[in-house]
């Protein structure tokens, strides 16, 4: 599975961005798709998720903010990203998990607020 992410870019704190990540690849049915960031010096967190069924998840910290969605006829996933703060910072990288390959990862967004 290739996962290509795109949509990062500055933005002034309480702007929006909209993230993008396209998946291709054949023989392979997504389970779940996801959004990931790092920021500076921290750990690697999961932001959202989204099951093929539709269901969601949220990081406490964007929730009412971020929303995650996905077509599954095109095999792409969005998080739109509203009231943006500088904390919101890092480089953000989709998720698709699998049951052949299991866990892709795409090559990572650079999301930059200021304030």
């Amino acid at each position: 599975v290739q996962l290509q992410a795109s949509g990062g870019g500055l933005v002034q704190a309480g702007g929006s961005l909209r993230l993008s990540c396209a998946a291709s690849g054949s023989g392979f049915s997504i389970n779940t798709m996801g959004w990931y960031r790092q920021a500076p010096g921290k750990q690697r967190e999961r932001v959202a998720v989204i099951g093929s069924g539709g269901s969601t998840d949220y990081v406490d910290s964007v929730k009412g903010r971020f929303t995650i969605s996905m077509n599954n006829a095109q095999n792409t996933m969005y998080l739109q990203m509203n009231s943006l703060k500088p904390d919101d910072t890092a480089v953000y990288y989709c998720n698709a998990y699998t049951l052949r390959f299991g866990n892709s990862w795409g090559q990572g967004t650079l999301v930059t607020v200021s304030s």
